[in-house]
């Protein structure tokens, strides 16, 4: 994931020239315009206030930086231990059912009681898909016929998953992203069905983006943003391939905290999003 390599051993000096190239590379990695010129801003001031004159000194700078913004509260993660209700976006090819199963399969493993939601009616066969996992991980699943109305299906789930005494509630939802109007009306009526029937439960949204597809996952998750309320990202495909920097201009622009990465096929490759481990990995160095 380090696309920053030896970049810091391949200057002398710090002036405009190691900026511009600075600059570059991180835009490129896909930190995005908006997050490299804060973050270049930021280091600039230390530069001078700290009186750095080897560029390696800005590489602990800029780590320091991007740790920083990337950390994410634990109470982020406080939902994993109360009655939670979890809608689950994402446009097709991301790996969203499968990063459900990955979820149901986390939260069955820490001894929650996990009821799954197949509200995905949309696309053919991913009711069969989110049955699969969740027979691997042991946990129940509601799903509704191809082209039933999601409402239906997340009402019913509702009922399984009280009746159940289920901790938490975990849904899959369609994600048609190029026609936002009815993605909107629809993720409304679903949040509606989980006010009326089941206000007790936590509420979470958590949007999930393919972080090899850069720029494009930026995208998807601000038009995400405008139709509902996200309160987390979940990147696939962080597994050495992707260039990683996404997250930062997610985090950057949108406030939304990455809260966890897929890093494989795996159940077990989910895990929650670890700032220490991603900022080294983003700036690991070849050996000299």
């Amino acid at each position: 994931m380090g696309f920053f390599k030896n970049f810091f051993r391949g200057f002398s000096k710090i002036d405009d020239e190691f900026y511009e190239e600075l600059e570059e590379v991180m835009v490129m990695g896909d930190i995005g315009i908006h997050a490299t010129e804060e973050l270049i801003e930021t280091l600039k001031d230390q530069v001078k206030e700290n009186r750095i004159k080897e560029p390696e000194g800005c590489r602990t700078l800029l780590m320091e930086s991007v740790r920083e913004m990337m950390q994410t509260d634990p109470e982020a993660y406080a939902f994993e231990d109360m009655t939670s209700a979890i809608l689950v976006i994402g446009v097709n090819g991301v790996g969203k059912t499968t990063t459900i199963g990955k979820l149901a399969a986390k939260y069955k493993s820490q001894g929650k009681r996990v009821v799954l939601g197949a509200a995905d009616t949309f696309r053919a066969a991913a009711g069969e898909q989110l049955t699969e996992w969740a027979n691997r991980a042991g946990v129940d699943i509601v799903s509704g016929q191809e082209g039933s109305d999601p409402g239906a299906v997340v009402f019913d789930t509702i009922q399984a998953a009280k009746s159940r005494k289920a901790d938490i509630l975990l849904c899959d939802t369609a994600g048609r992203l190029h026609n936002k109007k009815n993605l909107m009306e629809e993720l409304k009526k679903l949040n509606r069905i989980l006010e009326r029937e089941f206000p007790e439960a936590h509420r979470e949204t958590l949007v999930v983006l393919d972080a090899t597809t850069g720029q494009n996952a930026l995208a998807q998750a601000r038009q995400f943003s405008e139709v509902a309320e996200i309160s987390g990202i979940i990147l696939t495909k962080m597994d050495g391939t992707a260039k990683g920097g996404i997250a930062v201009a997610i985090k950057s622009e949108l406030g939304i905290p990455v809260k966890y990465v897929g890093t494989g096929e795996r159940a077990e490759d989910l895990k929650r999003f670890d700032a220490d481990e991603f900022v080294e990995a983003l700036f690991a160095q070849e050996e000299a």
